[in-house]
């Protein structure tokens, strides 16, 4: 899996997001390409905000028991996966704005870097290694611009 914590790969990250348009369609899916963006900006959220709550301490170990392997480990995500309703983007975006937001998500983990990641606590997971952290991160951005062709 890259390592999305080292600059090359970021800016690759960031590159394939600018090649996307407004009118960019998805090979499989329901989202529009501006949704994809605002859903993409959902993980980062729950790093760097408290837009949203916190699972109560029985939600949070069964989320630790049944999702967080599939979310953290290096095996890709399968089209037309199901998402956490909190990932769930029902009305349109900006495009312009979502891309704005999740380039500087990504610019900051970036600047951030490894150590600040290894073993912070997680929404969902409670403490990852860097490394899970990265697998997380990485492995979204790779399946959804996948999605949209990119």
């Amino acid at each position: 899996m890259k390592n999305i914590f080292k600059k090359e790969v970021t800016n690759e990250v960031i590159e394939r997001i600018n090649k996307l348009t407004p009118q960019t369609q998805a090979n499989w899916g329901k989202m529009s390409v501006s949704q994809m963006l605002a859903h993409c900006c959902v993980i980062y959220e729950m790093v760097y905000t408290d837009k949203h709550p916190k699972p109560n301490a029985f939600v949070k170990l069964m989320l630790k028991l049944f999702v967080k392997k599939a979310v953290v480990s290096e095996k890709p995500y399968s089209k037309n996966s199901k998402t956490a309703p909190q990932f769930i983007i029902s009305d349109e975006r900006e495009f312009e704005a979502e891309k704005k937001r999740l380039i500087g998500f990504i610019t900051k983990t970036q600047e951030l870097g490894e150590q600040y990641f290894e073993g912070k606590e997680s929404h969902s997971f409670g403490k990852l290694s860097a490394t899970e952290w990265n697998n997380s991160f990485y492995k979204h951005l790779e399946h959804h611009l996948t999605q949209f062709g990119v």
